[in-house]
């Protein structure tokens, strides 16, 4: 089943949050809090939304996502974080996760969809390519950091 993401859900979401930060090689990168994920998830102004996947109670996966804005497309959907734990991957739990996803785009009239993978990240690329995603390599990153 897949449904909206609930305060309730916050202490999971963090912990598929390290456990993809582990995945992708930066264990020690992740910062937020639970607080603040309830703060900027679940206040009058979420800065993000979830899909959460779950069967019998139990949290599969997530998705969490925000709206943000292209000059060139208008309102998009940016997926920050997409992660099945391991133990139910191949059961089809991401694909109903990443079909919901597409539907909140579709619903909320976006012009565009995107996300990161890793260039190593073959199961993941793989899993995209199904929905003939474009995967380009031509944009680099942009970045910068600051203490808070």
């Amino acid at each position: 089943m897949i449904r909206d993401g609930r305060p309730s859900d916050v202490t999971h979401v963090l912990r598929m949050i390290k456990d993809l930060a582990a995945y992708e090689k930066e264990p020690d990168a992740v910062v937020v809090t639970e607080e603040q994920l309830l703060q900027d998830g679940f206040s009058a102004h979420p800065l993000f939304h979830l899909k959460i996947s779950e069967a019998d109670g139990e949290v599969m996966g997530m998705a969490l996502y925000y709206f943000a804005y292209s000059t060139w497309k208008g309102k998009y959907l940016y997926l920050e974080d997409f992660y099945v734990d391991p133990e139910f991957r191949g059961q089809g739990a991401g694909k109903l996760l990443f079909e919901a996803v597409i539907e909140e785009a579709k619903r909320s009239k976006v012009r565009r969809m995107g996300w990161q993978v890793l260039d190593w990240n073959e199961p993941a690329i793989k899993f995209y390519q199904r929905y003939r995603a474009d995967l380009s390599d031509e944009w680099l990153n942009g970045r910068l950091y600051f203490d808070v």
